[in-house]
């Protein structure tokens, strides 16, 4: 079937996302001269009722909450075959799910966010809605006339009246962002449920990586080292298993974390949330943020010993947990590993979870050029030009030093080289494919080094992938 051009008044420019029940659109009003989102009931659950009613509910219930914290709704209708539509507030800066593929946030700017977001979720509380479903990609981020963004809360599409969640007996909710009561059958639920995903979700902004199941979450500090104490009890607290234990409401939660926010903004090179913009614009990626979800930094334990390149110095060897990637870094560089994979969307390829490690002095910096760091990424692609990608890559605050050609036994390639990055450091960006020339994995390195003599070929020459 051949996508619209048109729904009602409103021309359709491009799909914005699918989910389960219906597609939302990117669309011109060509009488207002203003983009909009506009949400359509897939096809395939027209005949469906209950359904229809379900997504007649979302509007209803953004409608009611009548907030400039959450998406607004402009117009409802029906498309000519019955199926329901229903137009919204166009978010043109992504969501909080964008922001961490980027590296973890700075603390400061990650607790600003998650207060926003917080808010907005007291906003519905207050209209007596409980969410449900709070997670990053349904907090949006739209720009305001002034420039600064607004943190919007959407996609009430699990969303019930307080009244109604009191008594829920069906699960809901979101791995990672659920909370217990939510998956019990029964259980029912209030605002808490919520204070929960929102604790969640600061906890992704500030670590890179999805909390674990309820009463399993690894305290953030373990894949943050630099995270203040104080950071660690709020959000740990919000992510209590025993709702009784956790924050009271989703405001208290918001003005805990806007204190600290301002505490965390003081810390040296924290950016502010208005400098957002340039961080979205950067295309600077983040080891800890790639990684697959739940993987904590741990010491690297091998014995250090001599590169089996012929190299001099001490290295250590790593390696990701399939085995398929083995390299040798200097032994300074291999205090922590991560080594369950990384997800290829990061540099803008075929979603998906591929082999990947990252080792380095101090994987908690990793995301930030005015940080020392020393350290090493290394991701496996099955699909897609990695070449491509790395061509397109730029680093903020960094000077463009030029390419060059890699050319070694296994693998041939392009570097790219950054130096003069905010903290002293350089960075260097490479796309491999085998020397062979046959058809093959193809693999993506990032290096970062703060001193010293340069390792990238060294490391390169020690590459193994299998």
């Amino acid at each position: 079937m051949h996508s619209p051009e048109r729904i009602g008044r409103y021309r359709l420019q491009r799909r914005l996302g699918t989910g389960a029940f219906g597609t939302v659109w990117l669309a011109q009003d060509d009488q207002l001269e203003a983009p909009v989102a506009v949400k359509v009931l897939a096809e395939n659950w027209s005949h469906r009722l209950d359904v229809r009613d379900r997504f007649l509910s979302e509007a209803r219930l953004l409608r009611k909450a009548d907030s400039a914290r959450v998406v607004q709704v402009y117009d409802i209708g029906e498309l000519p075959d019955g199926r329901p539509y229903f137009v919204m507030e166009y978010a043109d800066a992504g969501t909080l799910a964008d922001l961490p593929a980027h590296g973890p946030l700075p603390v400061g700017e990650a607790l600003r966010l998650t207060a926003l977001a917080a808010r907005s979720a007291a906003a519905l509380h207050e209209a007596g809605i409980v969410h449900r479903d709070v997670k990053p990609s349904n907090v949006l981020l739209r720009t305001a006339p002034d420039g600064t963004r607004r943190v919007l809360l959407a996609d009430l599409g699990l969303a019930k009246t307080l009244a109604q969640a009191s008594g829920l007996t069906l699960a809901a909710g979101s791995a990672g962002y659920q909370p217990p009561e939510q998956a019990e059958p029964g259980a029912g639920i209030d605002a808490r449920a919520d204070v929960y995903s929102l604790g969640a979700v600061g906890y992704e902004l500030v670590t890179g990586t999805v909390p674990g199941p309820p009463g399993r979450v690894v305290p953030p500090q373990r894949l943050r080292p630099d995270l203040p104490d104080e950071v660690q009890r709020a959000l740990m607290r919000a992510l209590e298993p025993d709702r009784e234990r956790r924050w009271p409401s989703a405001e208290v939660f918001a003005d805990e974390l806007d204190r600290l926010a301002a505490r965390a903004s003081a810390a040296p090179r924290r950016r502010r949330f208005d400098g957002l913009r340039k961080r979205i614009g950067a295309v600077t990626l983040s080891a800890a943020a790639v990684l697959a979800a739940g993987a904590a930094a741990v010491a690297v334990t091998l014995a250090h010993g001599r590169s089996s390149s012929g190299s001099s110095a001490e290295e250590v060897r790593v390696k990701d947990s399939t085995g398929r990637i083995v390299a040798e870094v200097p032994s300074g560089w291999g205090r922590q590993l991560r080594d369950a994979g990384w997800n290829p969307k990061a540099l803008g390829l075929a979603s998906g979870h591929e082999p990947g490690l990252a080792v380095a002095d101090d994987l908690a910096k990793w995301s930030d050029l005015g940080a020392d760091v020393d350290g090493v990424f290394v991701g496996l692609s099955e699909h897609g030009d990695v070449t491509d990608k790395v061509d397109a890559l730029a680093h903020s605050g960094c000077r463009y030093d030029g390419g060059r050609a890699y050319t070694g036994a296994a693998w041939n390639g392009r570097i790219r080289t950054w130096s003069g990055c905010p903290g002293g450091g350089s960075i260097s960006e490479t796309a491999l494919r085998p020397a062979s020339g046959e058809d093959g994995p193809q693999v993506y390195v990032q290096i970062r080094q703060s001193r010293g003599t340069d390792a990238t070929d060294r490391i390169l020459r020690s590459l193994r992938v299998t």
